[in-house]
């Protein structure tokens, strides 16, 4: 079966710890957004779900890295969390981690795959 991949941006909408682009998705069957942000030359997506209470963590639309532009922080809480990895860095997020999106850029465009929690959001 052929996955399927579904384009977010161009990748040069993406700048090196930049501001990122969310995207539509349904997780768990409810709708939610995932972002796509560039770190460390590569491009990573996550559901935009804090580990430590369940809310968006872009406090203004696409701000997801702190100031430092090492560490995507939740505007809530200040719950730090690792671009590589989603693993959390510090506050109170505790071990938790981010939702990993399957994502990768080609051509240059930036496309996610879903998998067996985050879907296409619904129509």
């Amino acid at each position: 079966m052929d996955e399927i991949a579904i384009p977010v941006c161009a990748s040069s909408a993406l700048q090196e710890g930049g501001k990122g682009i969310r995207f539509p998705v349904t997780a768990g069957g409810e709708d939610s957004t995932g972002f796509v942000v560039r770190y460390d030359n590569t491009v990573y997506a996550y559901l935009n779900r804090c580990a430590h209470v369940p809310i968006e963590l872009d406090w203004n639309e696409g701000d997801f890295f702190e100031s430092s532009g090492l560490y995507l922080m939740c505007s809530t809480h200040g719950a730090l969390y690792t671009p590589e990895t989603g693993r959390c860095a510090g506050g109170p997020c505790r071990g938790g981690r981010l939702r990993p999106i399957n994502v990768f850029e080609q051509d240059g465009q930036v496309f996610w795959r879903p998998d067996d929690y985050i879907r296409p959001a619904r129509a």
